[in-house]
This record gives structure tokens, sequence and C-alpha cells, in this order.
């Protein structure tokens, strides 16, 4: 008998009389084609034989496990070996090559081996360049560091020229200079870390100045054309505003031709002058008129009251009043204190007592009691006050008048 495989010959009554050999299917080997060929592995639910159908490019051998997984190269993954596996690409549609990513990145795409997810700032096809805003430093490891570049100030963007240490900005933004672009140019200045254009009206000359304002404070530097102010919006002393308000034109001086007194008095003189405008202005030029007569114009005198602002009035007239108040006070002291003083020296009674031989003598000089009582000057019961005034001592032994 046969007794050939029915799965795997083609035939279970026939064979070779002679050898025994059954007529095998595709994939499948021995006497009685109980076998998976090479190549072909048995699948276990269908109990039949599949080709393994490992790539030539990525296995090793044709030949696979019970499970159907083929024996893949370095590099080669997946059941049939057909894929790169993470960390390489397929390099000239055959094997399987390493991502070239510069050690900033693991994984690759595997048909392209463009690199995935770069780290450390990098970017590119093989993570080879810095990403925008960040420049490759000199040190060995060429870590990219981020540029010292404000995206305000100029692009962001930064580059370090061979034997440099340091980078320098791109390209610095209207306003700002300097190799990291954290200066001010000629015409701004600094406000709050932000370089704002001076503000000068238009009155000042770059070609002239070094600078056209303080780059700290952004007063306008070199005022022209008679301008003065912190922007040089005023204008200087002696100069106004023309009638378009543009420009600043010297002060004229005009005579108004009104009759007024003009006195003067000569050094050695003891008489005043009089002279009328009218005779003045018939024989005396203005530039004579002025050199004798120093006239202020309206305009000065509109000028010079409106330089004082009404706080600024109200504090002196309250000044003037309270220097006046005091003063008065000062003076209503002064007489009381001396009224006091007067008082006091006319109040205050004094005696004069003169001493002679046979009397003694007393006179009052207090205006205020000339017929003062002296008898109770001397204690003596004998003592008699005359009708004169004088005063008698009268003792046992002698008597005396006073």
């Amino acid at each position: 008998l046969c007794n050939c495989s029915t799965v795997g010959s083609a035939s279970a009554a026939e064979c070779n009389g002679t050898t025994g050999q059954c007529p095998c299917l595709e994939g499948y080997v021995g006497l009685r084609c109980e076998s998976c060929a090479k190549g072909f592995y048995l699948e276990q639910r269908s109990q039949q034989c599949h080709p393994c159908g490992c790539s030539p490019a990525g296995s090793s051998s044709a030949q696979c496990d019970d499970s159907g997984k083929c024996q893949c190269k370095v590099g080669v993954t997946d059941l049939k070996c057909d894929r790169c596996s993470d960390g390489y690409y397929r390099f000239n549609e055959t094997t399987c090559e390493p991502c070239q990513c510069n050690n900033h990145s693991k994984t690759c795409d595997s048909l392209t081996g463009t690199c995935l997810h770069c780290q450390e700032n990098t970017e590119g096809n093989h993570c080879e360049l810095c990403k925008e805003g960040f420049y490759r430093s000199t040190h060995p490891a060429h870590a990219c560091h981020r540029c010292p570049c404000s995206t305000v100030a100029s692009t962001g963007t930064c580059r370090i020229q061979p034997h440099e240490t340091a980078p320098r900005c791109d390209k610095c933004k209207t306003g700002y200079i300097g190799p990291n672009c954290n200066q001010c140019d000629n015409g701004y200045y600094n406000s709050d870390s932000i370089c704002v254009r001076c503000k000068c009206n238009g009155n000042v000359d770059p070609a002239r100045s070094p600078r056209v304002c303080k780059p700290d404070s952004g007063e306008c530097l070199g005022c022209l054309y008679h301008t003065a102010g912190f922007h040089c919006e005023e204008c200087e002393d002696g100069y106004v505003r023309d009638s378009e308000g543009t420009n600043c034109t010297k002060k004229e001086v005009t005579l108004v031709p009104e009759t007024r007194e003009f006195t003067t008095s000569a050094p050695n003189a003891s008489k005043a002058t009089s002279f009328s405008t009218a005779v003045i202005n018939s024989t005396l030029s203005p530039t004579t008129i002025q050199t004798i007569f120093p006239i202020s114009s309206s305009d000065n005198s509109t000028s010079a009251f409106a330089d004082v602002s009404w706080t600024q009035f109200n504090i002196i007239i309250l000044t003037v009043i309270i220097i006046v108040v005091v003063l008065l006070m000062g003076f209503v002291g002064a007489v009381y204190m001396y009224r006091e003083y007067q008082n006091r020296k006319l109040n205050a009674p004094f005696w004069t007592i003169e001493l002679k031989e046979d009397n003694i003598s007393f006179s009052s000089y207090h205006d205020s009691i000339p017929n003062a009582d002296v008898s109770g000057l001397l204690e003596d019961d004998g003592n008699e006050v005359a009708p004169n005034g004088q005063l008698t001592l009268t003792t046992p032994m002698h008597n005396y008048k006073a």
C-alpha cells in the first residue's frame, strides 16, 4: 500500500512501485509527503504547509520557525524581515542602514532615512542644523544654544563666525545697533528697554550732532532755528513764533504813538525834565528813544505776565500779606512794651534822704504822689510833719527838722 498523505500528496493511492514515493504537492516533502519543504512551515490550525515568504534582502535564510517568523538580519525586523528596525532605514532597496542623525535622534523614516523628532534644538534631515533662534557653539559637543538676540530688536537669528567665540545677530531692526542689537541707533533713545525715535520736532541736524538726543532720556541735543526745550518745541529767549506758528523769529519792538510823560533825571541835575511822546517821536529816532528810555513792548509784557501762573501770583500775594501782618504785630508789640516800660518807670517811687548835721531831709521824686505821707519813714513817736512838707524829728535831747 502507498499510504500517501491525504494533505501533502497529489494522490493518496498512487505511489512509485519501486521506491514507494508518493507524488507530493508544493511545499511538502517526504516519502509519503507528510513534511513541509524548506521555505515552508506547518500551520497549526489547518495542519497545512505554508510558504515562509521571508524577504531575501532582510532575512539571513529562507527557513522560518513553526510560527512562520523568519530569521532577520541586523537592523531588520518584522515577521517576514521586510521592514527596517527603529534607528535604521532602507538603503539602496536592499539593506537597512543606521539612521544618520548626528546623535540628536534615534529614529528616522524607514524608507527615506529622514530623521524624526530631532532633539537638543536641532532640525534638518539628519538633525545637522540648529533651529531658528539658536546657534551651534564651537564647543566639541557642537550643541545648539539660544541666540542672545531679542525678536523685538532683531530677527532673532544669529550665527558665529570662524575664529569667534560669541555670536552676532543676523539683522537688527530699525533703531537698533550692536552685535546683539541691544543698543539704540542715532536718532533713537531707550524707553523701557525699547528704542524710540527722538522727538525733536525737526529742529535738529543729525549730521552736526554726534547724537540727536540723549540715549537714556530722549532730551534733544543741539536745537536749531532758535529753538529750545526738552523736545526743541519752544523758542529761545528773544524769539517768538511767527504768524503760522512754525518758525521762531526775533522779537520786534514797536512804539505806540500815544501821549505819555517820561521823566528823566540827569546825574548832576536837581530838576526832573518831562518829555512828551509826540515831541520825542518828532525829534528822536526809535533807536535813540530805546537807548534813552528802555521801553518794553506789549508782547514782552504779555509774555512776562504769562510766565507767572495764577498759583504763583496767589503765593506772592499771600506771602506779602503774611509779611505785613508780622510787621504790624511786631510794631504793636514794641509800642506796648515801650508804654509798659514808661508806666513802670513812672510808678516806681523812690526817695532821697539828705543827712545834715542838724536835720534830715526827705524828697520825693514820684510825679504821681507829690504829697506823699512821709510820716511812716521814721518810727519815732515824736515826729511831726510841718505844713510845708518838712519832717521834724523830735528827741528828748534834740529836735531835727526835715
